[in-house]
């Protein structure tokens, strides 16, 4: 599918919510996607992470609430390749990842707030498929997310 978010908000404004600019940045090697959401919650902790990425992605974009951490990536090349593999859209991080040169080569959209060397932990602590907020915005799962260079929207359904 192909949209800009700007067209999106042109069209649907009174159907779309706009994620606030927070200095999310494309680090992925796909600049726009699109898809149903899928959502966790967990704090420097990417257990659930890499769970959900063994999973069929089906189009989907796992949206992660780490909480907005500085201190440790959620996501790697080694779980973006899970992600490229198991069919993910995309994936939006509040919080930082790691390994962005390998990660702008896959074919996978990665929005993240910044880059940081280090790994999380890992205790299986955080929650699947619940509702998460940030930027302004509730993303449900089921819900529909776009991205692009412009920005992050969320929409009830698909849009177009």
């Amino acid at each position: 599918m192909t949209f800009q978010t700007a067209d999106l908000c042109d069209e649907f404004d009174n159907l779309v919510r706009v994620v606030a600019p927070m200095g999310f940045r494309s680090l992925g090697g796909k600049a726009a996607f699109c898809g149903p959401i899928t959502t966790l919650k967990a704090f420097e902790d990417n257990s659930l992470v890499r769970a959900a990425l063994e999973g069929p992605g089906e189009g989907r974009v796992l949206v992660v609430d780490g909480g907005g951490s500085m201190r440790c990536a959620m996501v790697g090349d080694q779980l973006a390749r899970l992600g490229v593999a198991n069919g993910w859209s995309g994936i939006v991080v509040y919080g930082c990842i790691r390994d962005s040169a390998a990660i702008l080569t896959m074919e996978i959209g990665v929005m993240a707030l910044a880059t940081h060397p280090r790994k999380s932990v890992k205790r299986g602590i955080g929650e699947r498929d619940i509702p998460v907020s940030f930027g302004g915005v509730t993303f449900v799962p089921g819900q529909y997310l776009y991205a692009d260079a412009d920005g992050i929207v969320v929409a009830d359904s698909r849009l177009g």
